[in-house]
C-alpha cells in the first residue's frame, strides 16, 4: 500500500513531486510526492508535526519548497508551476483554503457574504460601479441550496451556530468557483449533527470539485473518504495511501498515529 505515482495520461488537477521544505535545521517536508485527480475528495490525516500545514502552505504560495514542484493542471492542457506564482496569484488560478477557524463577515447578511466573494473585478470604479446581475443572485441561490443555509438568507452572519459558520464560509469559497478546494479540520468543534451533515456537504462537492480536507477526527474520516482515498503523512512524508479500511488497519498506521487513541 506504498504511494504509488499516477500516469501522466490520467486526469489530474494537482502534482506535487519530490518536495522538499526544512525550517531553521528542522526537515518539515521529506521528498513528499502527492496526485490529486481531478473532481477528488481526498482525506489527509496524520500526527501533529507530520507536515500537513506546510503542505497546504506549499500549494497556496505561503511557503515556499526547497526543492520540487507543485503544478497545477488546467483543464485547457496547460500546466502552471506554482512555486512560482505568488500567494494571490495562485488563489485567482482556483486554488480556495478554508482555516479551521471560520472566517465570516459578522455584520453582513448571509446573502451579503457569499454576494462579497463573488469572482469579480476589485478596483475603485468597478466596486463604485457595480450592479448586482441576474447571474450574481442565481449563483448565490445555487450556493445557499448546496450549503443548506437558503432559509438563512437574510440573517446575520455572526448570529449562526458555529457550524453554520462553518458551511457559510465554505459556500463563500464556492462562489469563486474553484477547482482546487483545501479544508483545515472542518468538524473541529461542531456537534455530531453538524459533523455528519459537513461531511455530507463535502462528499456532495465531489465530482464538481476536487478537494483536499485535513481531519484529525476519525469518524468524520471514514464517513467522507467511503468512496474515495485517505492519505497518511508522517514525518513529512507519505506514510501510506489507500481506502480508509484499509489505512485503519496498516501496522505502521496504528503505531504513529491510530495508536494513540485516534481509532474509529
Amino acid at each position: 500500500m506504498s504511494q504509488a505515482p499516477l500516469h501522466r495520461g490520467t486526469d489530474l488537477v494537482l502534482s506535487v513531486e519530490g518536495v522538499n521544505k526544512t525550517f531553521d535545521g528542522f526537515k518539515a517536508i521529506s521528498d513528499l510526492n502527492f496526485y490529486l485527480a481531478e473532481g477528488e475528495l481526498r482525506t489527509i490525516i496524520g500526527p501533529n508535526g507530520a507536515g500537513k500545514s506546510t503542505f497546504m502552505d506549499m500549494i497556496t504560495g505561503r511557503t515556499r519548497p526547497d526543492t520540487g514542484s507543485l503544478t497545477l493542471h488546467k483543464p485547457d492542457g496547460h500546466d502552471i508551476d506554482l512555486t512560482k506564482q505568488a500567494e494571490y496569484k495562485i488563489t485567482r488560478l482556483g486554488i480556495a483554503r478554508k482555516f479551521q477557524t471560520p472566517s465570516v463577515y459578522t455584520q453582513h447578511t448571509v446573502y451579503d457574504n457569499l454576494l462579497l466573494s463573488l469572482p469579480r473585478a476589485r478596483g475603485l470604479f468597478s466596486s463604485l460601479f457595480y450592479r448586482e446581475s441576474k447571474e450574481d443572485r442565481e449563483r448565490i441561490d445555487e450556493v445557499l441550496e448546496t450549503i443548506r443555509l437558503t432559509e438563512l438568507r437574510h440573517s446575520i452572519a455572526g448570529a449562526l451556530s458555529h457550524g453554520q459558520k462553518q458551511w457559510l464560509e465554505i459556500g463563500m469559497l464556492l462562489s469563486q468557483q474553484p477547482a482546487v478546494l483545501l479544508v483545515d479540520e472542518p468538524a473541529a468543534g461542531m456537534s455530531d449533527d453538524e459533523t455528519h451533515r459537513t461531511g455530507e456537504l463535502l462528499i456532495s462537492l465531489a465530482g464538481k470539485h476536487s478537494l483536499i480536507v485535513i481531519e484529525h477526527d476519525m469518524t468524520f474520516v471514514k464517513q467522507i473518504a467511503r468512496d474515495g482515498k485517505v492519505t497518511v503523512l508522517h514525518q513529512g512524508t507519505v506514510l501510506c495511501e489507500g481506502k480508509f479500511d484499509e489505512v485503519q488497519s496498516n501496522p505502521k498506521v496504528r503505531e504513529v498515529y491510530l495508536g494513540r487513541g485516534k481509532a474509529a
